[in-house]
């Protein structure tokens, strides 16, 4: 099976499953997994259920999940990539912005993915070269002439190794935007910000991160609405890249004019995983 339209279906029911889990189970256990964040009994059902699924249904494709690391990744041409919860914080605390973001790679590009928002009933899907989609209805980027017309939604603080250095370049990153555009949005979740500049609700939105699970579907529902999905330095976006930003085309350059006026800043992309993919 490589067709991407049918993986694309394959990963739309291992997401089904999932997302009801989300919507259904409690939280009975939340474990600490380093500086400030969590896991629950929900992240790690959640992704029990995609993996023993994907390697049922596409055993000949390697799996990648937040919780539990890699697993027949090597010498494979493809892999899913997992975050169970994408907004774990956010579903510890009664807010209901959180999803399931399953995303498919080929080396170190998104090619495919499913965002399912469950306690939004809201599902965004993609493949390359196919067209992005939510609820039937084909999505498309707003049309943004002028960044103080622009609501622009950027990533959570860093916590755990260095967050005081990484930081720094976030709070400029605040500064400058809150100087320049309509609004500024912290939803706390990567998969929505994708998934809401996919659609039209934010403008353009920025990450100074680049984890697997965090982006990989939700760079290709972007991308295949019409976003340009950058690096920090206006290149095109992969998984070896430092920051993810998805920005209505018409917003490029001078979202790109703000964006140089930032210091460099730490890596926070997975080391490796292109090659391990």
């Amino acid at each position: 099976m490589t067709e991407l339209s049918d993986l694309l279906s394959v990963a739309a029911a291992a997401v089904d499953e999932a997302a009801g889990l989300v919507k259904d189970m409690a939280i009975k256990a939340v474990d600490a997994k380093g500086d400030r964040d969590m896991v629950t009994n929900i992240d790690l059902a959640v992704e029990d259920s995609v993996r023993s699924f994907l390697d049922r249904e596409t055993p000949e494709i390697g799996f990648y999940g937040e919780e539990g690391g890699a697993t027949g990744t090597q010498g494979r041409p493809l892999t899913w990539v997992l975050d169970p919860v994408d907004g774990t914080a956010n579903l510890t605390h009664g807010i209901k912005l959180c999803g399931v973001s399953l995303g498919l790679v080929q080396g170190k590009d998104a090619v495919a993915g499913v965002i399912d928002l469950p306690f939004l009933d809201e599902r965004y899907s993609a493949a390359r070269g196919l067209g992005a989609v939510s609820q039937g209805q084909q999505l498309h980027v707003r049309t943004s002439g002028r960044l103080d017309q622009a609501i622009v939604g950027i990533g959570d603080y860093a916590v755990g190794l260095n967050a005081e250095k990484k930081n720094r370049q976030r709070f400029a990153l605040t500064q400058l935007l809150a100087q320049e555009v309509l609004r500024i949005r912290m939803l706390g979740s990567a998969a929505i910000d994708l998934c809401w500049a996919a659609s039209g609700r934010l403008d353009a939105c920025i990450a100074l991160s680049n984890h697997p699970w965090d982006m990989a579907a939700g760079v290709v529902i972007a991308r295949e609405a019409g976003a340009v999905v950058m690096d920090l330095d206006g290149s095109d976006h992969n998984l070896a890249s430092t920051a993810t930003i998805a920005v209505a085309p018409s917003l490029r350059e001078p979202l790109i004019s703000v964006l140089a006026r930032l210091g460099s800043s730490p890596s926070n992309a997975t080391p490796g995983f292109g090659d391990a993919s």
